[in-house]
């Protein structure tokens, strides 16, 4: 069974779709303004896009499910991006993405975010961070860290408060 949409979301969706109205191309940008005053794009609004778009429920669906930037689910409190482009992976990014997960508690898989049971993180995997030169990167609550290795991703953890 699928939630009701609420009116907090509802009132976004409205003022999204009302500012982007005109704009071809207007579903990238309102699945932006959904995700920046939501947190995520909820499921149960995807419906009410797709009308106010007039597209189906698969298309706005696919583009939510096929940008990694796009979440379906509420992150966690911090969220924790390492990037996997070739640069990355070529310094160790495996290696932090698997301590990563291990010291967070998230799995990932099939490139998709993952929160720990806890919600206090998101682990999610990002193609290029745009610091080639110092990889491996990684950007947490959108402050970016350059030659991370598993003890300096340690400290900027530490440096969070968590209890972790």
């Amino acid at each position: 069974m699928e939630k009701v949409v609420t009116a907090d979301a509802t009132s976004v969706i409205r003022a999204a779709l009302a500012r982007h109205e005109d704009e071809p191309g207007a579903l990238l940008p309102i699945l932006h303004d959904v995700q920046d005053a939501l947190g995520h794009i909820p499921r149960e609004t995807v419906q009410q896009i797709a009308d106010g778009l007039n597209l189906s429920r698969a298309e706005v669906h696919g583009v939510v499910t096929y940008y990694h930037h796009f979440r379906s689910e509420p992150p966690g409190r911090h969220i924790v991006h390492v990037c996997r482009a070739e640069a990355c992976q070529s310094m160790g990014a495996d290696k932090v993405m698997q301590h990563a997960a291990k010291v967070l508690g998230c799995q990932t898989h099939a490139g998709h975010a993952e929160r720990s049971a806890d919600g206090m993180f998101t682990l999610a995997p990002v193609f290029c961070l745009g610091l080639c030169a110092s990889s491996p990167a990684i950007m947490v609550d959108d402050r970016l860290h350059a030659r991370v290795t598993p003890a300096s991703f340690d400290a900027i953890i530490g440096r969070l408060g968590t209890s972790r």
